[in-house]
């Protein structure tokens, strides 16, 4: 459940509630039964890595796309090539 911080209009008493996201917002102080408001502050979830821009998942038109299936297929082809070897060696033995 989030934790919403408030602070009330007439005495500036501020405190955190544990609220479910559908509860209804607090409106009275439980000091001086003043009204509340809900403060804001920064949020807690930073997205870091590939997959969460716009353009993450569009090609270029500089032909980025190409040089990124090459260079698939390059490790693949040496990753088949350094298994054939291993496995002719074992054969060999």
């Amino acid at each position: 459940m989030p934790t919403y911080q408030y602070a009330c209009t007439e005495c500036d008493h501020r405190f955190e509630a544990v609220q479910s996201f559908s509860d209804a917002a607090l409106a009275e102080c439980p000091q001086c039964t003043g009204r509340l408001r809900k403060l804001y502050g920064a949020v807690g979830v930073v997205f870091k890595g590939s997959g969460f821009y716009r353009t993450d998942n569009r090609s270029s038109a500089t032909g980025s796309s190409s040089t990124t299936t090459s260079a698939k297929t390059e490790s693949t082809s040496s990753a088949s090539t350094k298994s054939e070897s291993t496995s002719s060696t074992a054969a060999a033995s």
